[in-house]
Formats: structure tokens, C-alpha cells, sequence
């Protein structure tokens, strides 16, 4: 309950003060228990060690009284001479040692209105007794203003790391950017080239599904240049750009081709990297169905297991190589290098939860299998 209050508070007071303002608060708030050891100490002195007229608790109320009001002079004229910078240390002590006699001489009247005792007059008081009390508080401010100075000091670098921690965090994500941004450029390029130079084939001996092919390509390219280049899509942009794709495959291929996708209504709008699926699905091509007489079909799934969203491209080729080593990347057919680049993409992205696992099909065929973390 405490702690729901502090909470509370907290946010309330972030929402009503200026940030420089709100940890002005916090650094007074954390000053507090060691003004209080401070004054509490001097309290103590002066009853046991300097013996003078009172009971302690009288001179523990004083103390703090005479402490309190030298931790807010302090902070007046700090702000008045220095205001928001920071302030030279020889001219800081100076300002304390100065400030230390009107400290003393407002303590002492309010803890005397508060006892109802005479506001003390300093001409009444007696020389020793002021120039003792005067020294005391001098030596007093010195020692608390060393303390609070030192904590500001150690507040300040660890706020300049942590502002150096999040500059290189900053740096450290735009060169993670531009790694992504060129392992995607080296995908990308595969399925436009290879598409341009089936078309120029089928110029020479079928103009009318050339022209078919080009105007599907178009229409490709319309709705991917642009959302290719962002940091995240939805599975049902990724799976509409698969269906231009494979559109484009079918023309082709013809009836060698068939191709069926599965995305549930619930999972249209969950948000993954783009590009993830046509590298796949361009290998499950190249590399399964295109070398198959017969060709055969692709089936692409998405599900959700938990927070872990599965892909599937499912394809019914040639199927693995004999000594394909999916734990190493490579192959003796050297077809796997888009995989190895989607593995750093998720890795980047992702974290080691992600994962990307290939296996066999039965009876025939291979499984590209896709695990991606997803937020609820």
C-alpha cells in the first residue's frame, strides 16, 4: 500500500513540476536523513560535550532548528549567486562560512518562539558563548556542505553516465540499423533479378504473358518499395506481398506451381520486421519446386503458441540436400546464404528467442519453420 502511495505521488509530482525542478525535489529529499544525522549530532554535542544550560532535548530542538536553517540559507544564496550552474568550490565554502552566524541567529529565534522563550538579542548575548556558538556552526556548515557537495558531485557523474550510456545506446541502434538495412539489401535484389530475367525470356517467345509478367511486376514493386524499407509491416502486408509474389512465380511456372496461404484473422495485425518470409519462400522455389519436373506446391502458415508466433513455409520440392547442415548454415550447394542473413535479422531484431529452423517434409519437400517472440 506504502509503495502504491509513493508511486502515486511520484507520478503526480512529475506530472505538476518541471523536470529541473522535480530533481531539485529529489536532491532534498535525499538530503533530509543526513541533515537530520547532522543536527541530531550537534544536538548531542552540545548537551554532552559542551555542557550547556538546558535538557537535550531542548538543545536536539535547537540543533535542528539552527541546522534546517542553514541548509535553506545555503540554498538561497546558492541559487542567488550561482542559480542553475554550478558554483566554484573556494567561493562556496566562503558563501557557507558567511552564512554560518545568520543561520545560528534564525534557528535560535524560531526554536525560541517555539519554546516561548526571549528572542535572543545578540547584544545580550555573551562574547565567548557567540563566538563559540558562531565557530561551532561555521565548522558544522563546512563539514555538511563538504557531505552534500560530494553527493551532488557523485549524482552529477552518475547522471553523465547514464546520459553517456544512453548516447551510445542511441549509437549503438543506428548501427544495428544500417547492419539490418544492408542484410536486407542483399535480399531483396534476389527475387527482382531473377524475376527481370525471366521476363526478358519470355519477350522473345510469349509477348502476351510478358506483358502479363510485367504488369504484375509493377504492381509487386508499387506495393513493396515502400513498406520494404520500414522497420516493422503487419503479417498481412507480408502475406499480401507473398501473394503478388507468388502470383508473379505462377505465371512462370504455370500449373507446376500451387500455393495456398493460412493467415488467421486474430494474427493480420501482428507486427514483425518485413522480408522475412519471401527469402523462404524464393528458396523453397529455387531450390525445391523450379528444379522439379513435376513442380509441386507451397503452403505458408502463421500460428501463435503463447508470446512465440510461428511461420511455416511448407513446400513439397526436391527437398534438403543429403548433407545439408542446418546448425552450420552452408551446403555444398551454397543455397543457404539468404538463411544465414535472415538468422543476423532476427538475431538483431529479436534476441536469441527468435529462431530459424529448416527439416524435412514427408514425403518429400522441406519446412523453413520461423519462431518470432511477439508482445501481447
Amino acid at each position: 500500500m506504502n509503495n502504491k502511495f509513493l508511486r502515486q505521488l511520484q507520478t503526480y509530482l512529475q506530472s505538476k513540476l518541471k523536470p529541473e525542478n522535480y530533481q531539485s525535489l529529489l536532491g532534498v529529499i535525499g538530503d533530509m536523513p543526513r541533515l537530520l544525522a547532522i543536527n541530531l549530532a550537534c544536538g548531542f554535542g552540545v548537551h554532552y560535550i559542551l555542557h550547556a544550560r538546558g535538557n537535550l532535548f531542548e538543545h536536539i530542538v535547537f540543533s535542528m532548528f539552527i541546522g534546517f536553517s542553514a541548509y535553506l540559507l545555503i540554498k538561497i544564496f546558492k541559487r542567488l549567486f550561482w542559480g542553475a550552474g554550478t558554483p566554484n568550490t573556494i567561493g562556496f565554502y566562503l558563501m557557507c562560512i558567511v552564512v554560518a552566524p545568520l543561520a545560528l541567529l534564525v534557528g535560535m529565534s524560531i526554536a525560541a518562539v517555539v519554546f516561548n522563550y526571549p528572542v535572543p538579542d545578540v547584544k545580550t548575548i555573551k562574547s565567548p558563548y557567540l563566538l563559540s556558538s558562531i565557530a561551532m556552526t561555521c565548522i558544522v556548515s563546512l563539514i555538511a556542505a563538504w557531505s552534500f557537495w560530494s553527493r551532488a558531485r557523485i549524482s552529477e557523474l552518475q547522471a553523465s553516465t547514464e546520459a553517456e550510456k544512453a548516447k551510445n545506446a542511441a549509437i549503438e541502434k543506428q548501427a544495428m540499423q544500417a547492419q539490418l538495412q544492408m542484410l536486407q539489401a542483399q535480399i531483396e535484389p534476389h527475387m527482382l533479378f531473377n524475376t527481370l530475367a525471366n521476363l526478358q525470356g519470355l519477350i522473345a517467345i510469349d509477348p502476351p504473358r510478358a506483358q502479363h509478367m510485367l504488369a504484375q511486376l509493377i504492381v509487386y514493386l508499387r506495393n513493396t518499395l515502400s513498406s520494404s524499407r520500414a522497420e516493422k509491416t503487419t503479417l498481412k502486408q507480408e502475406f499480401t506481398l507473398m501473394q503478388a509474389y507468388l502470383e508473379l512465380l505462377v505465371i512462370r511456372m504455370g500449373k507446376r506451381l500451387q500455393y495456398t496461404l493460412d493467415l488467421p484473422d486474430d494474427l493480420q495485425q501482428t507486427a514483425i520486421a518485413p522480408m522475412l518470409l519471401q527469402p523462404l519462400v524464393e528458396n523453397a522455389i529455387k531450390h525445391g519446386l523450379e528444379p522439379k519436373m513435376e513442380g509441386g506446391s507451397i503452403h505458408v502458415i502463421a500460428e501463435k503458441q503463447d508470446a512465440i508466433l510461428h511461420l511455416k513455409v511448407i513446400d513439397t520440392g526436391l527437398g534438403l540436400p543429403f548433407n545439408f547442415d542446418d546448425s552450420k548454415n552452408i551446403s555444398s550447394e551454397g543455397h543457404n546464404i539468404g538463411n544465414a542473413n535472415i538468422r543476423e535479422r532476427l538475431l538483431a531484431l529479436y534476441g536469441p528467442q527468435a529462431s530459424l529452423t529448416l527439416q524435412a517434409n514427408q514425403p518429400e519437400g522441406a519446412i523453413a519453420h520461423l519462431n518470432i517472440p511477439i508482445k501481447e
